[in-house]
């Protein structure tokens, strides 16, 4: 009975291996985004969604491999928008978004996740959202029910009573609080926990105020070091990141010194945070081309004209202090903060980075490979032992990225989503 039993496991790796599912790709270039070369005429093998192996075209390919020729496309890692609102709509902003019942938002989430996939990003960092919504959602997509990049969920955002992260659009009579407000280090660390039991895999913070609240000034900052650090603690013990929405210059420099990953915005960072930011190895991310959306459209979205006005005031100076902390030798992220414009249009920060001082490759890096290093995944490469997530364009992303805004291919986990 045993030996019978042994031979049946054994018959049943056999045809594990047997279905082992290897894809072979080849184009006529290959960025290597860690060093800025391009290989002629590449051939990458993908089995079971990860990379084995990085070649040239005539190296042998395995006997069975689905084969997919791109003649006349650039390839690059799959890209990686580290600050989305997937669940978010720009459409529907203010007060307009109370017309529609609390479930229409993960349906409509199900479009724009697609959406962000045929535009070529293959991995999100979503950094909030009500009800659970971006847990469901990355979910569905594991399971193969809807189609959408890899989403790293936040959950609901952490902040302070009256803050950024609270809800503060209403009179006291109606009584809206966010479920996820924090008052002291203790309550920090037992929302921490909370965010971790309901599936978060990445803790956000909101350190200062924000642009698209009511009643603060971005600049406030809105937790002290004790919570901030009582939340890294607890964050990086469930071995999670923490992310600090922080506009303002205080704000910046006590995430910075509560030990937060990755800060969000960092439109009024000043030469101190800079400096602690380059010292401790602190990414920023700095979404730099949403204002030119929010002026455009954001009126007729239902944008608040006091929105408006935070949003003016502090853009161009948040692109100026981009061009200063990339100079410095901060290590940056690409964060777009989708959902405060359309979802699929990510790629657009690219110009906007090079516009104010970043080299294509730079901008490229910030999508790819630093992305990847400061989630701490095996994403950002093309390399053996990376997922199989690529994008391909027409063109010399090197010299002019905005071609990135246009992919003819897209590939997440060795399967194919857009091809020529």
């Amino acid at each position: 009975m045993r030996s019978a039993l042994f031979a049946a496991a054994a018959l049943s790796l056999l045809a594990g291996v047997a279905e082992a599912r290897t894809v072979a790709v080849t184009a006529d270039r290959l960025v290597d985004v860690a060093t800025g070369k391009v290989a002629e005429r590449p051939l990458v093998i993908i089995t079971d969604g990860r990379i084995t192996s990085v070649g040239k075209q005539g190296d042998q390919v395995p006997v069975g491999s689905e084969l997919v020729d791109l003649p006349g496309v650039t390839l690059l890692p799959g890209l990686i928008d580290m600050h989305t609102h997937i669940t978010s709509s720009p459409l529907f902003s203010g007060y307009n978004y109370l017309q529609f019942t609390d479930s229409f938002w993960p349906i409509i989430a199900t479009k724009q996740a697609k959406d962000t996939l045929m535009a070529g990003f293959t991995t999100i960092r979503n950094v909030g959202s009500d009800r659970y919504d971006d847990v469901g959602l990355q979910q569905a997509i594991e399971a193969g029910y809807v189609d959408g990049p890899r989403i790293v969920p936040a959950a609901y955002a952490l902040g302070a009573t009256g803050g950024h992260c609270d809800s503060t659009f209403f009179p006291p009579s109606m009584d809206q609080r966010s479920p996820a407000v924090i008052d002291s280090p203790d309550e920090g660390r037992r929302m921490v926990r909370q965010m971790h039991k309901y599936g978060a895999q990445v803790i956000k913070i909101c350190a200062t105020g924000g642009v698209f609240s009511h009643g603060d000034t971005p600049g406030a900052q809105q937790m002290t070091l004790e919570e901030i650090k009582a939340i890294v603690d607890e964050a990086h013990m469930a071995d999670m990141k923490v992310a600090a929405h922080a506009h303002g210059a205080s704000g910046i420099r006590t995430a910075i010194l509560g030990g937060v990953d990755t800060i969000e915005h960092v439109s009024l960072v000043d030469d101190e945070g800079i400096r602690l930011a380059v010292q401790k190895g602190t990414y920023f991310g700095m979404d730099i081309y949403n204002t030119d959306y929010t002026q455009a459209e954001g009126k007729k979205n239902g944008v608040l004209e006091e929105n408006l006005q935070k949003d003016r005031d502090i853009g161009d100076v948040q692109r100026e202090n981009y061009r200063k902390a990339l100079k410095a030798g901060v290590k940056m992220i690409y964060a777009t903060d989708s959902g405060v414009y359309p979802h699929g249009d990510n790629a657009k920060q690219f110009a906007i980075m090079v516009r104010y001082g970043a080299t294509p490759l730079q901008a490229i890096q910030s999508a790819t490979v630093t992305a990847g290093e400061a989630l701490g995944q095996k994403v950002g490469l093309v390399a053996p032992g990376y997922l199989g997530d690529m994008v391909g364009v027409k063109g010399n992303p090197l010299t002019d990225v905005t071609v990135l805004e246009r992919p003819v291919f897209v590939m997440k986990d060795g399967t194919t989503y857009r091809r020529p």
